[in-house]
């Protein structure tokens, strides 16, 4: 545990977009400071000039340094996540992993020992948990105010064209990316896990519209499972939407009424119609990460550092903890187990 008195303090890896985000709210939070910065270009390249930090080209310079720190936060692509988490464990540093934690149910079982043996947190980065429709209908759910869930669709449709896979980029690569539901769309198959728990008897159907020059797998794809808890459900998802993202949203059917969040990053709650039930007025929802030509789940970062912040001090505990972290991973692997044999059949 850190003392109250002692600030939190950072390395991060990675400063693409997401690092840069990371190395801002660390910046921002008086309880934390950030002391370095890893990335495989230059400090001038990956535009990390405002921080005035030491700067590495890879982890073994950073840990080889002497400096001392808390905390690595592991912002690569996401071929490179679960091995970067398991060095920083070795050298008893906590983690905090930018989803997904790996690619594989069994990378990120290794992770999770290693953090076990180390008594070391790892922490999950599923920022969405915190928007305000994410967090009403968490308290929905679990107070049972919908009743018995009868079916759960979740829709997501965005656009990633090729502004966003540029040639030579890992975005789109089977190793470092991994495929759409990690990259685009974990954030709210975390949602569906967080409330419905897990899934099985998944069967589906995929296409790929618009990457076949561009990606190593589908665009898009239809999924219908069984919740174990009861009741069923769908993900229907594309990145072949064109020009700009359409919509991330969850209809819930259940006993006791039904609810529809939607909105491009499922930040708006559209149906709320539940028996005696009158919904509050929610906080606004802090708008998607802004990456230029395309746009990102809520940007919602600060609340993550803050948590990592308050746990390492044992004010509270892990948001997304490795564990479901971990779920999440395995629940995309099963769904992509059924792609594959579905693919090896044609």
């Amino acid at each position: 545990m850190i003392p109250e008195n002692q600030k939190v303090k950072f390395a991060i890896v990675g400063c693409g977009h997401i690092g840069k985000r990371h190395a801002e709210m660390v910046n921002r939070d008086a309880e934390s400071e950030l002391v370095a910065l890893v990335d495989v270009r230059t400090r001038e390249a990956c535009g990390a000039d405002a921080y005035d930090v030491p700067f590495f080209n890879t982890m073994e310079e950073l840990l080889a340094s002497g400096l001392e720190f808390d905390i690595v936060n592991v912002c690569t692509p996401n071929g490179l996540h679960a091995e970067q988490a398991l060095i920083a464990l070795e050298n008893k540093k906590h983690v905090v992993v930018e989803k997904p934690m790996g690619l594989s149910k069994e990378q990120c079982e290794k992770v999770i020992f290693k953090s076990l043996q180390q008594s070391k947190q790892v922490f999950c980065v599923m920022q969405n948990r915190y928007s305000p429709p994410s967090e009403w209908i968490k308290s929905v759910v679990e107070s049972g105010i919908l009743g018995e869930t009868f079916m759960v669709q979740l829709n997501c449709y965005w656009n990633r064209d090729d502004r966003y896979y540029k040639a030579g980029g890992w975005k789109g690569t089977q190793d470092l990316d991994g495929g759409t539901l990690f990259t685009q769309f974990s954030h709210f198959i975390d949602i569906m896990y967080w409330l419905f728990g897990d899934i099985d008897n998944i069967q589906g159907k995929f296409a790929d519209f618009t990457h076949k020059d561009s990606t190593a797998f589908e665009d898009s794809g239809f999924v219908s499972f069984d919740f174990i808890n009861g009741g069923m459900g769908s993900l229907n998802y594309s990145t072949a939407v064109a020009n700009q993202n359409l919509e991330s949203s969850m209809t819930i059917i259940g006993s006791k009424g039904s609810v529809k969040i939607g909105g491009q990053y499922m930040n708006e709650v559209e149906v709320c119609n539940i028996t005696d039930y009158e919904m509050p007025e929610l906080a606004p929802t802090n708008p998607g990460n802004d990456y230029g030509a395309y746009k990102g789940s809520a940007a919602n970062h600060h609340y993550v550092i803050t948590n990592v912040i308050d746990t390492l001090k044992g004010r509270t505990s892990a948001t997304t903890n490795a564990l479901e972290g971990l779920k999440v991973v395995e629940i995309i692997e099963r769904i992509y187990k059924v792609r594959n044999e579905q693919l090896n059949l044609q």
